[in-house]
């Protein structure tokens, strides 16, 4: 095959990965907007501030040292012992359950019938107040958070690949990420389950049914605010993954929330609305972005990959504002 192809490839399969955990996080806003009709702007700080309980869960670090240290003058960091990363993710995702319970308790409970421009900027206000909150319990450096997840390139692959090229071809294999083949595989096999859980249990349907009429679920007997609880809970579980993911890859750190900003053009394109959506919008824009800087990189200076996503969302939202997957909004006045 020429080298040109096998790197074209290459480059596919990469944008593919990526583009699951992009919808891997896209996820948890459609689980949220379906059920309560709110963007939840928190989505990728719920991702970071998982990720740092589960660094500081694991290292047996102290909840909020710092500051207990400099009101009482101790040196109090840790507790002396570490717990394995499957406890820790347990433990975690009791931390989550118990956030998405406050969260309903004492925030949106009492914004029941807002507008959705107020629910918006509540989950703005909520972004900072666990962006802060994380801070201040777990410390603002950079974490490492080792899972036992596989690092480095998969030398399997390059040996496969190698004999592929032409021969005499200077071509040494395909580099593909043994980290990012793992979490490509943990990401589908959750983004399966939850479509499943949202199709075919009676939880799922239920939540289906709030996403379609609040009024009507409730005269048949469902309660909003469990089914609101399990919506935020299960966001909570998906940023707990996504931030296992990313922070195992890149570090935990506070640039981490940010990714919350690359499911924008996910969901614009797949529809806020749609779980197989985001699932496409996904793996579309992976691909797309890495395509595009093979491609086209070098010759607009390179970075293309920072702003590919956007200007593809901007082009679908002129000429299909409700994505690929979205229901049309007809309002009649």
């Amino acid at each position: 095959m020429p080298v040109a192809f096998l790197n074209f490839m290459e480059v596919t399969m990469n944008g593919l990965m990526a583009g699951v955990l992009y919808a891997l996080v896209a996820l948890g806003f459609v689980l949220i907007y379906k059920a309560s009709g709110i963007f939840n702007y928190a989505q990728g700080v719920m991702a970071l501030f998982s990720a740092l309980t589960l660094v500081g869960i694991m290292e047996g670090q102290v909840p909020f040292s710092h500051l207990i240290n400099a009101i009482l003058g101790t040196e109090i960091h840790h507790f002396g012992w570490h717990i394995n990363a499957f406890f820790g993710i347990l433990f975690t995702m009791v931390v989550m359950v118990g956030l998405a319970y406050c969260v309903q308790r004492f925030v949106f409970r009492h914004l029941v019938g807002q507008e959705p421009i107020i629910l918006f900027m509540a989950t703005i206000g909520l972004a900072y107040f666990m962006e802060g909150l994380g801070d201040l319990m777990w410390g603002s450096d950079i974490k490492t958070l080792d899972v036992g997840l596989p690092q480095g390139g998969s030398l399997a692959i390059e040996n496969l690949t190698v004999g592929l090229a032409a021969e005499g071809a200077r071509y040494y294999g395909m580099y593909i990420d043994k980290l990012d083949m793992v979490a490509t595989v943990v990401a589908a096999i959750l983004v399966v389950a939850l479509v499943l859980f949202a199709q075919y249990t009676k939880q799922g349907r239920a939540m289906r049914a709030v996403a379609d009429d609040h009024q009507a679920a409730l005269s048949v007997g469902i309660s909003l605010n469990f089914i609101w609880i399990l919506v935020w809970s299960l966001a909570g579980f998906v940023a707990i993954v996504a931030g296992v993911m990313w922070g195992a890859k890149s570090g935990v750190q506070f640039s981490l929330s940010l990714i919350a900003l690359k499911a924008l053009p996910v969901l614009m394109l797949g529809g806020f609305t749609s779980i197989p959506g985001a699932i496409v919008g996904g793996l579309i824009i992976g691909v797309g972005e890495k395509v595009f800087e093979y491609q086209f990189g070098p010759m607009l200076g390179g970075a293309t990959e920072n702003w590919f996503a956007y200007v593809l969302a901007l082009l679908f939202l002129v000429f299909r504002p409700q994505g690929l997957f979205g229901e049309k909004i007809i309002e009649r006045v």
